[in-house]
């Protein structure tokens, strides 16, 4: 992928995994707490969450979550009956992405994390 505006720093993480804990909108509010905290980076709104709620397929029911960062944003979606999830962090700001990863492993109980930089 070129780099079109290379004077702007950003920095893209993908994390997955098949997840064990059980994952509600509460859950995700307190995950994006943990997660902020942990990587020390800042928010300046309340994160939305989104649950399918029995709209569309049965194997896509689960949630979408976002919070926006002072320096970009948080992005989870949830596959509730698959266990599976998919974190987004886009940033503006370096942060420690192996720190990142083993952060959303620990609180989602994933035994098998994978992350990606792009």
């Amino acid at each position: 992928m070129r780099t079109l505006a290379p004077e702007i720093f950003r920095k893209r993480q993908l994390i997955e995994g098949y997840f064990v804990r059980d994952v509600n909108e509460a859950v995700l509010v307190e995950f994006f707490t943990f997660l902020t905290k942990g990587l020390d980076l800042r928010t300046y709104g309340a994160p939305i969450v989104h649950a399918t709620s029995g709209q569309g397929k049965d194997a896509n029911q689960g949630y979408d979550a976002f919070v926006p960062l002072i320096d970009s944003g948080i992005y989870i979606a949830v596959w509730s009956n698959q266990r599976f999830l998919s974190v987004v962090l886009y940033t503006c700001k370096d942060f420690d992405e192996r720190k990142a990863a083993q952060l959303v492993g620990q609180f989602f109980e994933i035994k098998e994390v994978e992350q990606k930089l792009f």
